[in-house]
């Protein structure tokens, strides 16, 4: 089933390849660059049920941005994308590594349709 997504980084280049990479997919992708833009979106009244957090976003705004999105919309769900030397981020569905076949597979699983995409 197709997401509505959040895709937030702070690496514009990285946030169009997501988009693009998701929308291939089906999938309909909103980018914002940035905790304000992040958080602008996040209190917009779209329903977004997937939100992915990009390597770029620092560790604590990673928290930061999933105790605000929960807050506003507890049923989406959280995958974030690790830093180097990151084991968790509190809050997060999902911590998978910054590649396209694993936030595919990510996306896939959160879908409920498994497998490789």
């Amino acid at each position: 089933m197709p997401k509505r997504i959040l895709s937030v980084s702070y690496d514009q280049s990285l946030l169009r390849t997501r988009q693009q990479i998701l929308e291939s997919k089906g999938h309909t992708v909103t980018s914002a660059c940035g905790l304000t833009n992040a958080l602008e979106h996040c209190d917009s009244d779209t329903p977004f049920d997937l939100f992915i957090l990009g390597h770029s976003i620092p560790h604590a705004e990673k928290e930061s941005l999933i105790e605000h999105f929960r807050a506003k919309r507890p049923a989406a769900q959280v995958v974030a994308l690790k830093r180097i030397g990151e084991e968790y981020v509190t809050g997060a569905d999902l911590l998978i590594e910054p590649n396209p076949r694993e936030l595919l597979d990510a996306v896939n699983l959160i879908s409920g349709r498994g497998g490789i995409a």
